[in-house]
């Protein structure tokens, strides 16, 4: 059996008949449900913060060459853009009967039960994924093409964003801050002046930007072409669904970043055309004078009942756009609530135990590399549009953040509603 038809775990990958055969099954059986298996996502140039549950002995389970794994991802159809990366890397697989299949292929096979005709016939894929990004320092100064800038290389932008998961962050590892955006004040002869300034060790770009303290408990929406150093917080980044980046710093901690990871996602012929990387940038977007004011968000009650609480953690749109969002679930020892949503959604546990529907929910305290864990779960449009029922039978909260793809809701909160 070869590689490309197998999973990390050993096991094959079904296609074709068979998947339409087990597909049919698991919907039916578990009413719209779909559990999803780990899927981690190393980086080479990257420095594991060592909070998302992996096991210590399989942080480099891809090879010391691929680095470390500091990522996991969730509901993804997206590839992991990583030099020599395995042939599945990124995408999520669902488990049903001992048997694997790629969420992305189910979705094909079954569009409108598992995300719904609309958003089908709008992107043909289900176009967003969220993950857990945790280092144990920060990273490069680095922004996410626009759409249009990042369609001249074949690709699709990436606006992300940030919630500070409390129950993934217990410690802040080495710099709980992050850079973001340019000061008000900075010119592209600035800027130029870094990039020029390139092989010299540091150069110089966070002379040129500030630093926020991160919090748990809060997050930032993130448009593209904004730059961005993320600190060492644990973060669950819902995202659209894309893997492109721009680093604009060149040294981080003391270990270089290639010019290449600067370049990677632009045309060849610009590669040393400092005035289209810069233009690559949404300048007025970094330079706002009140960039917190117009990114940084903290969660609001979208409803609640006897013993539950459900809170927006991602709101707002990007560039007029509702593109993704996000919430947080909460529900104290004993509590039920029948969870109804308009759209599809991914969700991952991250407190306590329960049941979603017919599955158990359980967060795990640790996680081998191949193994499966009852965490995570895919909510299809016909099981969150129908209503599924969630229970906590664990003696702490119950916690799970789910995020949605876009245009889910009529209507979401604006950035600043937190403040109402």
């Amino acid at each position: 059996m070869s590689a490309e038809t197998t999973t990390f775990t050993g096991q094959p990958v079904l296609h074709g008949d068979a998947l339409t055969s087990l597909l049919d099954q698991a919907l039916d059986a578990e009413g719209g449900l779909l559990r999803l298996a780990p899927n981690w996502v190393p980086r080479s140039f990257l420095h594991p913060g060592k909070r998302i549950k992996l096991h210590p002995h399989d942080w480099y389970a891809y090879g010391a060459h691929r680095g470390g794994i500091d990522e996991r991802w969730f509901g993804s159809t997206t590839d992991a853009a990583n030099d020599n990366r395995v042939w599945h890397e990124g995408q999520s697989f669902c488990v049903f009967g001992g048997q694997q299949f790629f969420l992305r292929d189910a979705i094909a096979e079954a569009p409108k039960r598992i995300i719904g005709g609309s958003l089908w016939d709008t992107y043909g894929k289900w176009p967003v994924y969220s993950k857990f990004f945790d280092n144990m320092g920060p990273i490069p100064h680095h922004m996410h093409q626009s759409f249009e800038d990042a369609a001249l290389v074949g690709q699709e932008g990436k606006p992300e964003s940030y919630y500070f998961c409390p129950q993934y962050n217990n410690v802040d590892n080495n710099f709980a801050y992050t850079f973001m955006g340019l000061n008000p004040g900075t010119t592209k002869a600035d800027l130029r002046r870094c990039l020029e300034n390139w092989s010299r060790g540091d150069n110089g770009i966070l002379d040129l930007s500030a630093a926020h303290r991160l919090q748990r408990g809060t997050g930032w929406l993130i448009p593209p072409g904004v730059l961005h150093a993320p600190g060492s917080l644990c973060t669950y980044e819902p995202q659209w669904g894309s893997d492109v980046f721009g680093m604009y710093q060149s040294l981080v901690e003391g270990r270089e970043v290639p010019w290449a990871l600067l370049v990677k996602d632009m045309p060849e012929e610009k590669h040393q055309d400092l005035d289209f990387i810069i233009e690559q940038l949404d300048w007025e977007k970094n330079v706002d004078t009140h960039f917190k004011e117009h990114n940084y968000l903290e969660p609001i009650v979208a409803a609640e009942g006897e013993g539950w609480v459900d809170r927006w953690i991602v709101y707002g749109l990007v560039d007029g756009k509702q593109l993704f969002s996000s919430k947080e679930l909460t529900l104290e020892p004993g509590a039920k609530c029948t969870l109804k949503d308009p759209g599809a959604s991914s969700w991952i546990t991250v407190q306590g135990r329960g049941r979603m529907g017919s599955l158990d929910l359980q967060t795990p305290a640790m996680i081998r590399f191949g193994a499966l864990t009852e965490d995570e779960v895919f909510i299809s449009h016909e099981a969150a549009t129908g209503g599924v029922e969630i229970e906590n039978r664990g003696s702490e909260p119950l916690v799970g953040l789910r995020y949605f793809g876009p245009d889910a809701f009529d209507a979401v909160p604006e950035v600043g509603d937190y403040r109402k």
